[in-house]
């Protein structure tokens, strides 16, 4: 693994590009805490946007105009422009940890951790608005969240009960829970399937969600946390934080087609224009960034206990407009 030394700080100098002529990373440090905007190719931080206490997980709006940033401690939602990170809003919103918005783009719903409440806004995205619709109190410590790709139903696990639970989201009612394994973290929707990362095991649960079922487990190492299917079809990563390693999955098998060691606890996952993958490093208190064709990571150091991540192409709306890369098997 090759550590990339940040440049000097020449910003102020012109010699380095500003927010918005530059492809950016936004990476949230949950300790430090604050976010910071940096310069994809020199890693120079070009901007650092404090929060009041705590934030984790980030997310962009429907139109993808809007990238919006929970501060989980410090209660309270900041609206940033996805170009530049200028802050447009910030709002007051009890315990946002996890946030995502609806596949139809009418719904944010976000996970109280602490709280243990999930609430479920309806989206005004020519104000920025949140309405607060309901409130749902499904189990300890609520964490990641997934869509039925209808937008009818909501899957959250949750942490402290072992479980999952499926919140109907015309009625606002939990509609049925299933226990899973011990701490799932992250869950993502997969041809009919959920996926849900056992942190507290070492293994991927693949959950049958008509049935309500689990179907099998997949090895890929202790502290599974959270997965991230490449967009346009290509592999899903699975990052395993006590092992410190990214695990690809065939798309089509769920079998694991090749491991990557990276040290430092690898959290969260974006991708950039050329497939690479960026990744917080939560106990190295660095960004790393993966070749997946030839396994090399480079390094650089961030705040504390680094987060949530975006990768932001200065030509393409989002880091998820990314082409498909293949994966050596």
């Amino acid at each position: 693994m090759r550590r990339l030394a940040l440049a000097l700080p020449l910003l102020a100098a012109g010699l380095f590009p500003a927010p918005g002529r530059a492809d950016v990373v936004f990476v949230v440090n949950s300790l430090d805490p604050g976010i910071q905007v940096l310069d994809a190719a020199t890693r120079e931080e070009l901007r650092q946007i404090p929060v009041l206490r705590e934030p984790h997980h980030l997310t962009l709006s429907p139109a993808k105009d809007v990238l919006l940033v929970g501060d989980s401690g410090g209660n309270e939602i900041l609206f940033l422009d996805p170009s530049t990170g200028e802050v447009r809003k910030r709002e007051r919103i009890s315990n946002p940890y996890h946030l995502e918005f609806s596949p139809d783009g009418k719904l944010l719903v976000v996970t109280g951790l602490r709280r243990d409440q999930v609430d479920i806004y309806a989206w005004d995205a020519a104000t920025m608005g949140l309405e607060l619709l309901g409130r749902v109190k499904p189990g300890d410590m609520p964490s990641h969240i997934a869509y039925r790709p209808d937008s009818k139903f909501v899957y959250v696990t949750l942490q402290g009960s072992r479980a999952i639970a499926a919140i109907d989201l015309e009625t606002r009612q939990i509609a049925w829970s299933l226990r899973v394994g011990r701490e799932p973290a992250g869950i993502i929707w997969h041809n009919g399937k959920l996926l849900v990362g056992i942190m507290g095991a070492d293994h991927v649960a693949v959950v049958d969600p008509e049935a309500r079922k689990l179907d099998r487990t997949i090895r890929v190492g202790r502290g599974a946390h959270a997965l991230f299917p490449m967009p346009g079809g290509g592999p899903i990563y699975v990052t395993s934080r006590v092992d410190s390693r990214i695990t690809a999955l065939d798309p089509a098998t769920l079998e694991p087609v090749r491991v990557y060691e990276v040290p430092g606890g690898p959290d969260c996952l974006s991708f950039d224009e050329q497939g690479r993958i960026w990744a917080t490093l939560r106990w190295n208190r660095e960004l790393g960034m993966l070749d997946p064709r030839t396994g090399e990571v480079t390094t650089s150091p961030v705040g504390r206990s680094p987060h949530g991540v975006l990768f932001r192409h200065r030509n393409l709306q989002a880091s998820h407009e990314a082409p498909a890369v293949p994966v050596a098997r």
